[in-house]
């Protein structure tokens, strides 16, 4: 029985495995059940129709390819500097995520962290530079490495229920939501962004290294911080 044509997106999003869909495609002869692979033709995805008026069958966001591209939005920090979006924290969490490391990781061990305790750092130097004293809610400890994820939340718990203090810490990525942007998000490429909840209302820059769309927006995460 002869196999059915199955036309790949062309794409080239590796997820798959391979770097490329015509690397896949060529692979395909041999074992034609690798199609699998490709999330693209899954029963399972989320798919985005354009319509008529510019809308997607999903949401009710003007769409720019998978994007929901604002023009509502001055996109302009404090400083008067142009971002490319906003940051969002996931609806879960009671802030935005950020993966860090204390400058002396023992610390982390020292302290005894766990995943709930309150925390306080201060990001210092290339990684971040911000001048604000950070509090947060420890969410995953990795104690052979000293790399903590937590999330972002203000002064008032740590005033009212005292808080571990890491010192300064090295601000390694950020995870969160995108429900709007200026332009499209793409693998690879470093943004402008601004965390929704940062108290500066500053622009911050990162490499998006990974995104996944879910029903609230892209998720994404980003490395290689810096502000301004």
């Amino acid at each position: 029985m002869q196999q059915a044509t199955v036309t790949l997106p062309q794409l080239d999003c590796g997820l798959c495995g391979f770097r490329t869909c015509a690397e896949m495609e060529s692979r395909m002869a041999d074992d034609p059940g690798i199609i699998k692979r490709c999330i693209h033709l899954s029963e399972n995805r989320i798919v985005a129709k354009r319509t008529d008026s510019g809308s997607c069958s999903t949401c009710t966001a003007t769409c720019d390819g998978m994007f929901a591209v604002s023009d509502e939005v001055t996109w302009k920090d404090s400083l008067g500097r142009d971002f490319d979006f906003y940051l969002e924290h996931f609806p879960e969490d009671p802030g935005p995520r950020e993966i860090i490391l204390p400058h002396n990781p023992m610390i982390t061990r020292e302290l005894n962290v766990a995943v709930g305790d309150i925390l306080i750092g201060r990001p210092l130097g290339m990684s971040c530079g911000c001048p604000i004293t950070h509090c947060g809610i420890a969410m995953e400890v990795d104690m052979r490495t000293g790399v903590i994820v937590w999330c972002v939340t203000g002064p008032l718990k740590p005033r009212e229920q005292g808080y571990k203090d890491l010192g300064y810490y090295i601000a390694e990525g950020y995870e969160g939501i995108i429900t709007k942007t200026r332009k499209e998000i793409k693998i690879g490429m470093r943004y402008f962004f601004q965390p929704r909840m940062c108290m500066l209302q500053w622009r911050h820059s990162g490499l998006v290294n990974y995104m996944n769309r879910t029903r609230e927006g892209w998720q994404v995460r980003l490395e290689g911080l810096w502000i301004g």
